[in-house]
């Protein structure tokens, strides 16, 4: 397993799909938030759907995500994030989307 700040990523659908059934959801313009509150448990997965595109801007999403998600991982809580990326985030800076990430996350009140 790949681990990103402490945690470690999302491999399998079910899990996946655990999370879109059970979990919270909040979004903003460039990047929808799934998230699952679980003691001990730090999961993370990241997601671009093919509305974004081909294979390498579907990529550069989620290497986006990865990026801004390690800025912020060692003030989350634990439980399991799912991030998925809107076709927004191709038009936005790196710094417009730093702050649609953390308003995301402060939104879903997952910062301790």
């Amino acid at each position: 397993m790949v681990s990103l700040g402490g945690f470690n990523t999302l491999k399998l659908h079910k899990e996946f799909q655990y999370v879109y059934k059970k979990g919270k959801n909040q979004h903003t313009a460039s990047v929808v938030l799934f998230y699952l509150p679980q003691d001990g448990i730090r999961k993370v997965g990241f997601t671009a759907t093919k509305k974004l595109g081909n294979a390498v801007k579907r990529n550069r999403a989620k290497r986006r995500m990865r990026a801004c998600f390690c800025e912020f991982s060692p003030d989350l809580k634990d439980g399991i994030y799912i991030f998925v990326a809107k076709i927004a985030l191709f038009d936005t800076s790196h710094e417009n989307f730093k702050n649609d990430f953390k308003k995301v996350l402060y939104r879903a009140k997952t910062i301790a």
